[in-house]
């Protein structure tokens, strides 16, 4: 899925760029290699099933980028299958913008950081939200958070991903983190 990533996100401006920095024939071939159109991997599955938190990107309806950060216990985010994401949708400051958003154009992206180990996963896909109660089968695999309200549930169908470069990552740790170290 890292080649149907790449085919998606690097435009004709974009693939110019990077032949003025020489780095074009590097992401070819990127595009060209067939190996990740299987869905998520083993490493993929288990490195999205310990994050706790993740930022989301959606799009207006005009055409704007929304960035939301999204939290909850370990795992929150589950992993259904090689090729589809689920979450709890919890009660918020009842703004609805990225809800909003997705009724109008189900384009996704999700960032995906370990902080203490310098990583980060892209995500590109389509979502959708359902109501509480429309696929219980579903809403069963989720992690709630205690006490929270759950407004909707996100299902996610991964288009594709890619593994982010970890130069500029600074290390960031949490509370918890940091004690266990």
């Amino acid at each position: 899925m890292r080649d149907v990533y790449a085919r998606t996100m690097f435009s004709d401006a974009a693939m110019k760029l990077q032949e003025r920095a020489g780095s074009r024939k590097q992401y070819e071939r990127m595009v060209r290699s067939g190996r990740f159109e299987d869905g998520l991997g083993k490493f993929e599955k288990e490195f999205i099933g310990e994050r706790d938190s993740f930022y989301m990107a959606t799009v207006s309806p005009d055409g704007w980028p929304y960035i939301q950060h999204r939290g909850g216990p370990v795992g929150f985010l589950k992993v259904v299958d090689d090729r589809t994401l689920v979450f709890a949708d919890y009660s918020g400051n009842k703004q609805f913008i990225s809800a909003g958003n997705l009724s109008v154009n189900d384009r996704v992206s999700l960032f995906l950081m370990d902080y203490p180990h310098q990583a980060r996963l892209k995500i590109i896909g389509h979502a959708r939200v359902l109501k509480p109660g429309e696929e219980p089968e579903i809403e069963k695999q989720l992690v709630k958070e205690s006490g929270a309200k759950v407004e909707g549930v996100v299902v996610i169908t991964i288009a594709g991903y890619d593994w982010n470069c970890s130069q500029h990552i600074t290390p960031r740790f949490t509370e918890e983190e940091l004690g266990s170290h």
